[in-house]
């Protein structure tokens, strides 16, 4: 097995890393791959962003937002957690056998004093009874991986505010997260094992997985410009791309609603491919002009802030909606929703 160990700490470049290797890397060796990630949210593939996480803390907290290739629900990494990938061909008994590819993480994690980590449920890893490790797989042409999380020291409270959805009418079609009790393993490990740095864990446990006890013993796998400029077409392509990561959204169904000093508006709209396919607009507002005017002109536009407000900069808003700002109507009509 041939090691390789990340240095970027960009979700998206890491990611890309990961499918270029498994989509053109000589895999006559199995890859073991780890990476390390700055605050950053990654969505499963089949799922809903709005319907995952808390838009507005996201963008205000600078926490990057990207779409894998495989399915699961959506995580939260940050500095405190370190990603596993087993990058290999597909034998015919790998699709679905998480077991096979988490033993030897688990078998590591014991030599580390976390004598009661296990996979619970299909793809779970848990200790005391809470997950500490998330894992999907992405199978392609008779190659894959599958990879996990490993909580070591991640800021649990921006689990919960940025994968807080707050309420709000959307009904979506997307593949929902699992919600689960979490926990970080420092607390679990021997003295020795409680106070490294998020590389020496990484270490630990790549030594511990490879058994060598110095990783100038690996065999290491080297990225060539080749692969490189590969990589950047990966990155460029799925993984800091808006359409790979909204357009691929399952259909969803909307309703912004708000009362200003100068009426209520409510817009009901229909999204499927990061564009609004219907939108209805009530409300008492006291505007001239007929307001199905400005439904025709939203439909089939990008669903952004910055889309939606070009539409409205087109538009003698007053005619429409009365006293009530085109400023007020665009944030409201793209903020992320907030719990009444």
């Amino acid at each position: 097995m041939r090691y390789l160990a990340s240095s970027s700490l960009d979700i998206r470049q890491n990611l890309a890393i990961e499918t270029y290797l498994m989509e053109h890397a000589d895999l006559s060796e199995p890859i073991l791959y780890f990476y390390i990630n700055s605050p950053c949210i990654i969505v499963g593939r089949y799922q809903n962003v709005l319907a995952e996480i808390n838009q507005q803390y996201v963008q205000d907290h600078n926490i990057i937002l990207t779409r894998r290739t495989s399915g699961g629900g959506a995580v939260y990494d940050d500095l405190g957690n370190v990603s596993f990938s087993f990058i290999t061909k597909d034998d015919g008994d790998a699709v679905g056998n998480f077991k096979r590819f988490t033993d030897p993480v688990i078998k590591a994690l014991h030599q580390m004093g976390a004598t009661g980590a296990a996979m619970t449920g299909r793809n779970d890893l848990t200790i005391a009874g809470k997950k500490f490790s998330g894992n999907a797989m992405h199978v392609e042409n008779g190659r894959m991986f599958s990879h996990g999380t490993l909580m070591y020291d991640v800021d649990q409270t921006q689990i919960a505010k940025s994968l807080q959805v707050p309420a709000d009418k959307l009904a979506s079609k997307g593949v929902k997260s699992v919600k689960s009790r979490v926990t970080n393993l420092k607390p679990y490990f021997d003295e020795a094992y409680q106070h490294l740095t998020i590389e020496e864990f990484r270490d630990t446990l790549a030594k511990e997985i490879l058994s060598v006890s110095d990783l100038k013993d690996a065999k290491t796998y080297q990225l060539t410009a080749a692969d490189q400029a590969g990589i950047k077409q990966q990155a460029d392509q799925y993984f800091n791309n808006w359409d790979w990561i909204y357009c691929n959204d399952p259909a969803y169904s909307l309703t912004r609603r708000q009362h200003f000093t100068a009426g209520t508006v409510e817009f009901d709209l229909d999204v499927a491919g990061g564009k609004i396919q219907a939108i209805q607009i009530h409300g008492d507002f006291f505007g001239q002009l007929p307001i199905d005017e400005v439904t025709t002109k939203l439909t089939g536009v990008t669903y952004t802030p910055a889309a939606v407000a070009a539409v409205f900069e087109t538009l003698d808003v007053p005619s429409y909606f009365g006293k009530i700002t085109k400023n007020e109507l665009v944030d409201l009509l793209t903020k992320q929703p907030t719990t009444e």
